[in-house]
């Protein structure tokens, strides 16, 4: 059994510095168009991850089939949502990206009920759908409409949150059995992910040519940080912990974003913004069966 001090500090950093993305994105829209943001954290996350395999004299994986995994995983965690949240970003505020991020560990379960089917839905899986679905009505404010934030942008973010929970189940049953490195499984999804965006970007990547120094600043820690050593840690959890665990980082990214996103960008809280958000992370809660015995729930089929 793994203990949790293993992967618990590397779980609140994660959490940290993907909730500090939404406003990094935000801040890189001043001069790059989505599929510029998308490439721009792609191609710096690869650079910063080949350096580090270089230092520790770290090999990158080998085997077609390997890579293959590791480029559908590139489309899932970084080319499709990274196009998708600059796009929704440009319509929506960075809070609200970051509170629709919360639903990740609920897209997770979902994923994995449809694609095993030999594993049937459990009560408490279903309850916590039920709650997170209410959750995010409440965070969208569905009695109001959409209010200032584009429909548009709002179905990017959940068809982006889609891509997150689909990627874990695949990490979990093809890529960590093969016991490699987390650097070096973090590089080459990361790098296939900036090679499939490299034609985006050089036909439609740049919307201004004003480069102001906290754009800029933003975009390197979003490539970095959020695109580089971020994924190290993501596979390091989903191999100590597991994919359900790994999925619900998410629980700290919103609260991180609502903060960062007040504070730096004055991005105006609704109150039932924060409210919904918590709604969502009780139901991801439950439907990973964390309250079973509090509940009484049984969690065996």
């Amino acid at each position: 059994m793994v203990k949790e001090k293993s992967w618990l500090p590397i779980y609140l950093a994660l959490g940290f510095i993907w909730g500090c993305s939404f406003i990094f994105i935000k801040l890189g829209l001043e001069f790059l168009t989505p599929q510029g943001v998308a490439f721009g954290r792609c191609a710096l996350g690869s650079i910063t991850l080949l350096i580090i395999l270089k230092v520790r004299k770290i090999s990158l994986p080998s085997g077609t089939k390997t890579w293959f995994y590791l480029w559908i995983v590139s489309l899932l965690l970084n080319v499709i949502p990274g196009v998708l949240f600059a796009f929704a970003e440009q319509r929506v505020t960075s809070i609200l990206a970051g509170i629709i991020n919360a639903c990740t560990p609920l897209a997770s379960v979902i994923v994995t009920l449809i694609a095993f089917r030999d594993q049937k839905p459990k009560a408490y899986q279903l309850l916590g759908l039920v709650i997170g679905g209410l959750g995010v009505a409440t965070v969208l404010g569905v009695w109001r409409g959409i209010g200032s934030n584009s429909g548009v942008g709002v179905i990017a973010l959940l068809a982006a949150v889609t891509c997150y929970g689909l990627s874990f189940p695949i990490i979990r049953k093809y890529l960590t059995p093969l016991k490699l490195r987390s650097e070096s499984l973090a590089a080459g999804q990361v790098t296939s992910g900036a090679i499939t965006l490299l034609p985006f970007f050089l036909i439609n990547g740049i919307a201004k040519d004003q480069y102001r120094v906290g754009p800029v600043l933003g975009m390197l820690a979003l490539g970095i940080f959020g695109s580089g050593i971020a994924y190290i840690w993501n596979f390091r959890i989903v191999e100590l912990a597991g994919g359900f665990i790994a999925s619900s980082v998410t629980y700290l990214t919103p609260v991180v974003a609502v903060i960062v996103g007040a504070i730096f960008l004055g991005e105006k809280v609704w109150w039932f913004e924060p409210l919904g958000g918590l709604v969502v992370l009780f139901g991801a809660a439950i439907s990973q069966g964390r309250f079973n015995r509090l509940l009484k729930i049984e969690s065996k089929a």
